[in-house]
């Protein structure tokens, strides 16, 4: 019966997920794993099994689109224009953050990540997003001494300030516009 269990296993990580986008799409990162789970129809234990962490669950979450991300970044990393190829990405990434309650959160780092460690959510995006930083550094299209890391948490910075905004998409592009006229030397 070890393989049924597995299938079983299998099948209350897949139910669980869902669920979860669904209570994070809804109520955000601080979505109840209570009631992830009796929605899910699992006990809490089931869903800690899967998922030790809100850090753990909320990665799961937003993995797919953080990997599309990054996948964008690595593809603009060869981008004749390094500047606008960096814009590009972090509008990218700060029209994802903005639309999708929870995302921004996730992005930080805080009570239930200590510093040290890292974040399943901006590590694989700072990761990413670097070799298209450190391209746009050498062409002097950014200051020295700003990190990937910086980048996205700026970004979830402008996602949180403007969540309860009436236009939160127009008022995100306008603050990193804000945010590029600090960082980018005009080209």
């Amino acid at each position: 019966m070890p393989a049924a269990q597995r299938a079983d296993a299998r099948r209350n990580y897949a139910r669980i997920l869902a669920v979860a986008e669904e209570e994070v799409a809804a109520h955000g990162a601080d979505a109840s794993l209570e009631q992830i789970a009796r929605t899910a129809g699992v006990g809490s234990a089931t869903v800690r099994r899967h998922f030790p962490t809100r850090a753990a669950l909320l990665e799961a979450v937003f993995r797919e689109r953080i990997e599309a991300l990054a996948a964008r970044a690595r593809e603009l990393a060869g981008a004749e224009d390094v500047r606008a190829a960096l814009l590009e990405w972090l509008g990218a990434l700060t029209a994802y953050s903005t639309s999708v309650q929870g995302m921004a959160t996730a992005m930080l780092r805080n009570g239930d990540l200590a510093p040290e460690h890292a974040n399943p959510c901006v590590d694989p995006l700072a990761e990413a997003g670097d070799p298209l930083l450190r391209r746009a550094m050498r062409a002097g299209a950014v200051r020295p001494g700003v990190t990937a890391t910086d980048l996205v948490t700026l970004i979830a910075g402008i996602a949180l300030a403007t969540e309860h905004h009436p236009d939160p998409a127009a008022e995100a592009d306008r603050l990193l516009g804000l945010v590029v006229a600090g960082i980018c030397p005009p080209g």
